[in-house]
């Protein structure tokens, strides 16, 4: 029976699919089968944190202007965010197995291509490519692990070890980038190729069969098509609006036509009966806690990272390698405590230890506004790094154990999708809105005093962007009860003893 501070029902969902038993002694198998899922997750953020660290040479060599080179960056988070919904949903009714190992194959093909490519048109399109086929590993990888590992402390360790390796993969690739681009930008492209190949091939062998789902009721075509359209745009509008205006006909029209699509979107599910996303699942206070959570949570550290570059690099004039190692503490930090997590999950429950490591992240941010053109790294930038990195260890991986326990194996992948899609659509949204607030505080040939000053407001957007989170979370903290749980977000209910008819889905 799991803790009555945790989100989770008292019994874990039936799974048609075999799972680790409750024991801390896992199988090679299992083992294998694990670091192969951690080996996606880890190359997805090894890739995100090189490509930004290689801009500046990127755009030198192949001559793209600010506005042709945030697309290198935009064109991978259009093609992730803008098809997660319908990534989480094919690995339910595809197969999971099959549609992680397909979109592998894939991310290795564009990360040859992003390296050999010698246009920034190109390098753009297998950007795309690359984000398109990460929208179908990230949940296809996240609901192998729910469905393989049972719930409560066995799933919540694996998820704690899964986690550790997306920050792993973040803070080695701010490194490893730092030291590839002194010998070629494309190094930082080609190096996920062979990674993800022997990946691929371990995970033939080892990754468990899982079967379609058998009684889906046929596919949402019409919501695929138009939750897929209204994300898509959706990411695109937001990334383009600091560009073109958020105040222009064009952003206010695109705005329009997302809200359209929304509507015709969820008028779609409502009615289908078998729809791309369940509504239903939305039900539960647990569930959307960790859905908003998602989005403050990597919405605000995504802004702050970005400040915090163009800080370092552009107005200390820091190389791109001493700017990795000034992040490094946070991800070394992450890599040696994550794996505690779940630990401390099963004892205090998600919404108290998700609310810590939010409070955590509001005082990091907080300290970082004492910044100035002559910081000393040790009392300024360093409290900040471990505080976050502090907060990513807690945050994270509790936020993927709230999303997906007490929902049924058949419908992993759709949460896992949704999960993955707050988190890119967050990012997108709170990126865009401080850098439209630092664009509009910082004056035409502007002194160094006069950016860092522009800086400032930024920073406060992101640190109240910390604070929505941690306020969000503690209406889960005052509201947990013994009886709190999140069966309200099941497909079915729990079996009765004399059940006459199938329950009704949203």
């Amino acid at each position: 029976m799991t803790s009555p501070l945790t989100d989770a029902p008292a019994s874990a969902p039936s799974s048609p699919e075999p799972t680790a038993p409750v024991t801390s002694h896992w199988s090679p198998r299992l083992w294998g089968t694990l670091l192969v899922l951690c080996a996606a997750m880890f190359l997805d953020a090894l890739d995100v944190s090189m490509v930004g660290v290689a801009l500046p040479s990127i755009g030198s060599e192949l001559g793209l202007t600010t506005a042709t080179l945030q697309w290198v960056v935009s064109g991978y988070i259009l093609g992730y965010g803008g098809l997660l919904l319908l990534g989480g949903r094919a690995a339910d009714l595809l197969g999971r197995r099959r549609v992680f190992l397909i979109a592998l194959g894939v991310f290795a093909l564009a990360s040859v291509l992003g390296g050999l490519v010698d246009s920034g048109p190109l390098l753009i399109a297998s950007r795309f490519i690359k984000g398109l086929s990460a929208a179908f590993t990230a949940p296809a990888g996240l609901s192998i692990i729910t469905t393989t590992f049972a719930e409560g402390p066995v799933r919540n360790r694996a998820l704690s070890i899964y986690t550790t390796c997306a920050a792993t993969g973040f803070s080695m690739g701010l490194v490893l980038s730092g030291l590839l681009t002194e010998a070629s930008w494309r190094l930082t492209m080609l190096l996920p190729a062979p990674i993800a190949l022997i990946a691929l091939l371990a995970g033939i062998k080892l990754i468990p069969h899982s079967a379609k789902e058998e009684n889906h009721r046929g596919y949402d075509i019409p919501g695929a098509v138009t939750g897929t359209l209204s994300m898509l745009l959706l990411v695109f509008t937001v990334v383009q609006a600091p560009e073109a205006g958020w105040g222009s006909a064009r952003t206010l029209l695109s705005f329009l036509a997302v809200a359209v699509l929304l509507t015709l979107f969820v008028r779609i599910e409502r009615r289908s009966p078998g729809p791309l996303i369940r509504l239903g699942v939305l039900r539960s206070g647990s569930q959307i806690r960790a859905q908003l959570g998602a989005m403050t949570f990597f919405g605000s550290y995504v802004s702050f990272q970005f400040l915090a570059t163009l800080y370092l690099q552009s107005l200390l004039g820091w190389s791109a390698l001493s700017m990795a190692l000034a992040f490094l503490p946070a991800g070394a930090l992450v890599a040696l405590s994550s794996t505690k997590v779940g630990a401390v999950v099963d004892r205090f429950g998600t919404p108290r230890v998700i609310a810590v490591g939010f409070a955590l992240m509001v005082v990091g941010y907080a300290l970082f506004l004492r910044i100035n053109l002559d910081p000393v790294y040790a009392a300024v930038i360093l409290p900040t790094m471990l505080l976050i990195g502090a907060a990513c260890a807690l945050v994270f991986p509790s936020l993927n154990i709230q999303a997906t326990n007490g929902v049924d194996d058949d419908e992993q992948g759709m949460v896992s999708g949704l999960l993955n899609t707050s988190v890119q659509v967050g990012g997108a949204i709170f990126l865009a809105v401080v850098t439209a607030v630092v664009t509009a505080n910082a004056p035409a040939g502007a002194s160094p005093q006069a950016v860092l000053d522009s800086f400032r407001p930024g920073l406060v957007v992101i640190t109240a962007v910390a604070v929505v989170g941690l306020l969000v979370t503690l209406t889960g903290v005052r509201g947990v009860r013994r009886t709190e749980s999140l069966i309200v977000a099941r497909s079915t209910p729990t079996p009765t003893p004399t059940p006459t008819t199938a329950p009704a889905r949203d």
